[in-house]
């Protein structure tokens, strides 16, 4: 079956509820990634701090204490299937856009790969392996990146196929 391309041979209908529920997915991606700046863990160490905590410090803003296991099982759990979720559905319409074949491959595979190294590494991190909040954040940003242009991606396709 032939799938290059088929999103701009969709009904107007079905692109209109794809261009929804991609702006209503990035309205919930940007959201989280806003959540993450509000805790502080856009540098490695603010990243390190949430889980790991921040007691030993003296004179700290906020006091944070060290996540336990049962926290961290289902931060990872709630995040890796909720994460897998999104880009399993975005996957699916970057298929069947008309974009290069390494492009789709690259756009559809990746994310898994950043996800598992993010919150591989979030774990790892935790478990006192302090460098892997060097790989989280270059697989979290990497995975940021593929989110936007994967996105970008689909809308552009179905914006360009209404207007022929």
């Amino acid at each position: 079956m032939q799938l290059h391309g088929r999103i701009q041979n969709l009904p107007r209908y079905a692109k209109q509820f794809i261009v929804a529920f991609v702006i209503v997915l990035s309205v919930g991606y940007f959201t989280g990634l806003n959540f993450v700046r509000e805790t502080g863990s856009v540098s490695p160490h603010g990243l390190q701090e949430n889980y790991l905590g921040n007691e030993e410090v003296e004179d700290v803003a906020v006091m944070k204490f060290k996540k336990g296991e049962r926290e961290m099982l289902t931060i990872l759990h709630t995040h890796i299937l909720s994460i897998s979720f999104i880009f399993f559905l975005l996957g699916g319409l970057v298929a069947i856009t008309s974009l290069p074949p390494k492009w789709k491959a690259f756009l559809m595979i990746e994310p898994f790969v950043s996800i598992l190294l993010t919150f591989g590494g979030i774990y790892f991190m935790w478990k006192g392996m302090l460098w892997m909040k060097w790989v989280v954040m270059i697989s979290g940003t990497l995975m940021t990146v593929v989110y936007v242009v994967a996105a970008g991606a689909v809308l552009i396709q179905l914006f360009a196929s209404e207007k022929k």
